[in-house]
């Protein structure tokens, strides 16, 4: 074996309708035959049927994904600081497992199903009244320093998520001993306060001739799947 291209592969519901997924995870071709690249992208890509999506890709392989029909995804990041935060009333949050059965409804309890024992994804969910918001997070290392929360995904009432956030945020610091949030504005929907955007943030690519890039979360990934 001379180079590999690893995917994570999955069927989702998407707006009402089943499509398969192929998540360019991995790759990795031995030096001598780094001309053959390109050959190996040709036959992942030509699988049929298939959403495509790159959502850690070198500096090299952006280019390379570019000139296959890759579209950027708007990865604009504001590095919010996660502080303490007092408890407002009527608003629980847990991590716990039996909470987020008892919880998380429809294609929120499949997806925790589905990612409840993957490596590197963490769940979350906030409860107000008859309402919830359901976080899915990694931790994420930054110059080495492994203290920054990732959002890779969002369900239930993003309007709740936001109003309740400076909890999450000191959830985020107190249980899980990170110092700040990388947040995306399109997973999380709003701009966390208290924070700077990044000047570069990184790149992630999508594939379809389906669905536009607000359809396209993190899940089903090498971003759930494996720590770093």
């Amino acid at each position: 074996m001379v180079g590999v291209y690893a995917a994570v592969y999955s069927e989702r519901e998407i707006d009402g309708e089943r499509l398969r997924f192929c998540n360019l995870a991995a790759f990795c071709v031995l030096d001598e035959y780094r001309a053959h690249s390109f050959r190996l992208l040709r036959a992942v890509l030509g699988q049929k049927g298939f959403e495509f999506t790159d959502l850690s890709p070198s500096g090299n392989v952006v280019a390379l994904n570019e000139r296959m029909g890759f579209e950027r995804l708007d990865t604009r990041t504001t590095l919010a600081l996660n502080l303490p935060a007092i408890g407002a009333g009527g608003v629980s949050l847990s991590g716990d497992p039996a909470a987020l059965r008892a919880t998380l409804e429809g294609a929120d309890a499949a997806i925790y199903r589905d990612h409840r024992d993957a490596a590197a994804a963490r769940h979350l969910v906030v409860t107000a009244g008859d309402e919830y918001a359901y976080l899915v997070f990694r931790k994420d290392r930054r110059k080495g320093i492994p203290v920054f929360a990732t959002p890779l995904y969002v369900g239930g009432s993003r309007t709740l998520l936001r109003s309740a956030w400076p909890r999450v945020a000191g959830h985020l610091l107190l249980r899980h001993g990170l110092l700040a949030t990388l947040a995306e504005e399109q997973i999380l929907g709003f701009r966390p306060r208290a924070g700077r955007p990044l000047a570069a943030p990184r790149a992630k690519m999508f594939r379809s001739k389906t669905l536009g890039a607000p359809s396209i979360d993190y899940l089903y990934s090498e971003l759930t799947l494996i720590e770093w």
